[in-house]
């Protein structure tokens, strides 16, 4: 039996998927009154807890002989940060501390490409540090913070390793998720304007696969960066373009105009709804305006990692959304 957390999430109802298609028993630990929809239907054992709750962890990984822990909150705002502690350290504590009392033979943790440190002179790999004097979010403090649980982990004992993540793209994106958003704001016309930039990102089938391959290949304590291509924004935009039929905004506001926008936005929201997250604050305008790159190289030689297409994921993205009826159709655009 192996067990997924955050299976509801994006990369985690693509990682169910693929477990099932290779034959595997898979058991999925779900958080009561969260969205289910990524496993209905599917031939999943349902183990009912919160990453959060110790005893409920613990019932749901006995039994269970691998874990992939993808539970997490994501998010580039600045608020919520005991929530996001919360789930992401005190969850991942949880996790790991359940393995290896109930003698789980590997735990395979979800990590974050932001978490990760910043090369300015070229792309990063698994050993750039994190500098902590850094203006850092507090979902990226919280995914460093995650390592440091699961190498403490890997002291008492217990066999884990990190897949790390950048943004997904890609099918079975059912809350949907922050890029999941953008595009159907996109493809519905309510995207108004960009920034340049660029980053990272990873077709959902890449880091699902990535997952596999380090349950079954990974070194223990060990990280792997998975990355199917790095885009700027406008190579997005033309992406995005060429799969829904419609064109870019026409606004391309510079990345410092951007920033501001974003924190008057983010203030606003602040006050007349504290729980919306708007799609660009500034901690993603600061990313975007980073360019950072990631060095591949560990994944590819150690597990034999090969990227598939950016754009195959993107239009799989588009076609699952429009499958839900969340794609308004352009008249005359098939």
């Amino acid at each position: 039996m192996i067990l997924v957390t955050g299976a509801s999430g994006h990369l985690g109802a693509n990682l169910v998927r693929r477990l099932l298609a290779d034959g595997e028993d898979v058991r999925v630990l779900i958080r009561e009154g969260s969205d289910h929809r990524a496993v209905d239907g599917l031939p999943v054992e349902r183990a009912r807890g919160d990453v959060r709750e110790y005893r409920s962890v613990l019932a749901a990984v006995r039994g269970s002989r691998q874990v992939h822990h993808c539970a997490a909150r994501v998010s580039t705002a600045e608020r919520q940060v005991r929530e996001i502690y919360e789930t992401n350290v005190g969850g991942t504590r949880n996790v790991l501390r359940a393995a290896l009392e109930a003698g789980v033979e590997r735990v395979v943790v979800t990590g974050s490409f932001s978490a990760v440190g910043h090369d300015p002179t070229g792309p990063s790999d698994e050993t750039v540090p994190v500098n902590p004097f850094a203006r850092l979010l507090p979902y990226q403090r919280s995914k460093v913070a995650v390592e440091h649980e699961c190498l403490k982990a890997l002291a008492d004992g217990l066999d884990v390793v990190m897949a790390v993540s950048c943004a997904i793209l890609g099918p079975n994106d059912f809350v949907p998720s922050r890029m999941g958003k953008l595009l159907l704001d996109f493809a519905n016309g309510r995207f108004r304007a960009y920034v340049p930039g660029g980053f990272e990102f990873v077709a959902a089938r890449d880091i699902a696969e990535g997952h596999v391959l380090c349950m079954a290949k990974g070194r223990p304590g060990q990280k792997y960066i998975f990355s199917s291509e790095f885009l700027t924004v406008d190579e997005l935009m033309s992406l995005y373009e060429e799969i829904t039929g419609r064109p870019r905004p026409r606004l391309r506001l510079p990345a410092p105009l951007m920033l501001g926008v974003a924190r008057l936005t983010t203030t606003a929201l602040r006050v007349v709804a504290p729980r919306v997250e708007p799609r660009f604050t500034p901690g993603a305008v600061r990313l975007l305006m980073s360019k950072r790159r990631a060095d591949t190289t560990r994944a590819r030689t150690e597990l034999g990692f090969r990227p598939t297409s950016i754009r195959d994921a993107l239009r799989e993205q588009y076609a699952f959304f429009d499958t839900l009826g969340w794609i308004r159709r352009r008249r005359g655009f098939a």
